[in-house]
């Protein structure tokens, strides 16, 4: 009788100890999918300037005022549509043909230069750059109206005054990501008068109270894109440093740039009253396609900040910041005369065998070192925003 007692009280310990371990287990399981299912992690990529020079859309002409610009993207199309959002700056017009097409000085280029950008993966165009005026206030509206009719958004320049105080605000996969931009000028061109509202130039004033605004429809990031800088030259001056900080100062958390038409180094910043728990700015990231062929000017980036963020806290940090160098082949290929954008990924070298002769990877493995150099020069430091 005792024994058979034993046995069965030992059967119940046993049968105790497995339950609670089962039920912890589960517990635990149950925690850590919580904990899981709380994160999301979204990726944000952005190019610099999207130009078109007159021998470009004469090498993409396939009819009397028919244009092909997608083959440019054939080997990086696949990385900017692997984000979750890609944008980049419309350097250029689309004033219709009857204005004639043309490149530098007073830009303005086929519609099918802007298609080719929807079909490799841009979500968003900012146009607010020194050439949004190029074709006047007629040129400018029928940009818009053009991106609109293919799908994509834009940013920097507008419509009406009701459009202009409309801010742009995307939900990417549960956050809520507000896009300002602002140029430093228009080339001299003067904006219409009692129509401000057509471009974003840089006021702080204006920003600050956009930024506010942003704030006030729940966002979880303010990123403000700034057309800014010198050109040509590779490091921030003290301009694009003043704006930046007192940028950030007025809630902004995180600043891309361009213009300079090189890259420049990108910083992390301290910042106070904001989810980030740090800022980032990128200075300028060059020229993404151009027909500009000197050293550091045919050279881009595909710059891709991957962002958390906590539901049950509400808190955003950048998990990664990745870049995928450029450079810009020009040249005949199979297909005729083309330029390419061709990114350093894995089998590059392979890419640019199948078009063109030794002699120009020298000077793209060039460009591909530079780019590394300039942006891991300040990798590593937070920097602190003036008082």
């Amino acid at each position: 009788m005792k024994k058979s007692f034993l046995i069965i009280s030992i059967s119940i310990i046993i049968f105790l100890v497995f339950f609670t371990f089962f039920i912890n287990s589960k517990v635990n399981t149950e925690s850590y999918e919580s904990r899981a299912d709380s994160l999301v992690t979204i990726k944000i990529s952005a190019v610099g300037d999207l130009m078109c020079h007159s021998v470009q859309f004469n090498y993409a002409r396939v009819g009397e005022d028919s244009f092909d610009f997608n083959s440019v993207y054939r080997f990086v199309g696949h990385y900017l549509k692997s984000s979750d959002f890609t944008f980049g700056n419309l350097e250029t017009v689309l004033g219709g043909s009857r204005e004639g097409y043309s490149g530098y000085p007073f830009f303005n280029s086929p519609d099918e230069f802007a298609l080719a950008l929807k079909n490799a993966g841009f979500d968003l165009l900012t146009t607010s750059n020194n050439h949004s005026l190029d074709q006047g206030e007629k040129g400018l509206l029928r940009t818009l109206e053009t991106l609109k009719n293919f799908g994509i958004n834009y940013n920097g320049s507008f419509n009406s005054q009701r459009d202009r105080d409309s801010i742009r605000v995307f939900n990417i996969k549960g956050i809520r990501v507000a896009f300002l931009a602002y140029s430093y000028g228009t080339n001299g061109i003067p904006v219409p008068a009692k129509k401000e509202f057509l471009i974003n130039l840089i006021d702080l004033d204006l920003i600050k109270s956009d930024i506010q605004k942003a704030r006030s429809l729940k966002v979880d990031i303010v990123l403000v894109h700034y057309h800014f800088g010198s050109e040509y030259q590779r490091e921030p001056n003290q301009y694009q440093r003043d704006v930046v900080d007192k940028t950030f100062k007025a809630g902004a958390d995180i600043i891309i740039g361009g213009h300079p038409h090189v890259i420049q180094p990108y910083e992390f910043f301290k910042l106070k009253n904001s989810k980030l728990e740090s800022g980032f700015a990128a200075y300028s990231l060059g020229n993404f396609i151009s027909n500009q062929r000197k050293r550091y000017t045919d050279a881009g980036v595909v710059l891709t900040l991957e962002i958390t963020k906590n539901k049950n806290n509400d808190s955003l940090w950048i998990n990664k910041v990745d870049f995928i160098p450029t450079w810009v082949y020009k040249g005949r290929t199979i297909h005729g005369n083309e330029y390419i954008i061709i990114p350093e990924v894995e089998n590059y070298i392979d890419s640019i065998k199948a078009i063109t002769h030794f002699s120009e990877i020298s000077k793209m493995e060039e460009a591909f070192d530079d780019t590394r150099k300039i942006l891991t020069k300040y990798t590593g430091i937070v920097s602190k925003i003036h008082k």
